[in-house]
């Protein structure tokens, strides 16, 4: 018995190679390559151009597990064929991002500039002063790397003046009447 999700193979695309040795599995594509050991509790197996996903025993955890490890592989896949990237803006008076090589210089009211240097395979590009992307190939990086940013100076909920993802919604809340 397997997690709804793992139930359907996962497709390998052209141009994706995909190499299982045991639960290590390699991903290489066209931008880059991805690598990543799973829990034995999950079987995977190549069924020629798909993945095929199998518990080894039907505990809850490894039931549960096997979607995770398919949503991972997918991700995986993903990656290293269109990449990941996610989008955040700065609003305040004089809060400003710019991108000098690896590193992001960002200036959020501070009495001091903050550097945040990006990890490996972390790319940040500032296309204006209040915009700054993250794209990369794996996921998880890029979300962390995302998160580490907006950390710096998270939105605050009066006037909503901080760092967020371009996405996010931030609710205000109304001052203190007399």
């Amino acid at each position: 018995m397997l997690s709804r999700i793992a139930k359907t193979p996962l497709d390998i695309p052209a141009g994706v190679e995909v190499t299982l040795n045991g639960s290590n599995v390699k991903v290489k594509g066209p931008l880059g390559q991805l690598e990543f050991t799973f829990n034995d509790t999950v079987s995977i197996a190549k069924d020629g151009n798909a993945i095929v996903f199998a518990t080894k025993d039907e505990t809850k955890f490894a039931k549960a597990l096997s979607g995770t490890v398919k949503s991972v592989m997918n991700n995986m896949i993903v990656g290293v064929t269109k990449g990941f990237e996610k989008k955040l803006t700065i609003l305040g008076v004089g809060y400003r991002a710019q991108a000098q090589g690896s590193d992001l210089n960002l200036t959020l009211g501070f009495s001091h500039p903050v550097v945040f240097k990006a990890p490996a395979g972390i790319k940040i590009e500032t296309p204006s002063q209040t915009e700054i992307l993250v794209k990369g190939i794996c996921k998880q990086a890029v979300g962390q790397a995302a998160a580490d940013i907006r950390s710096y100076r998270p939105v605050e909920p009066y006037k909503g003046k901080g760092v967020r993802y371009a996405d996010e919604v931030v609710i205000l809340k109304e001052t203190k009447k007399k």
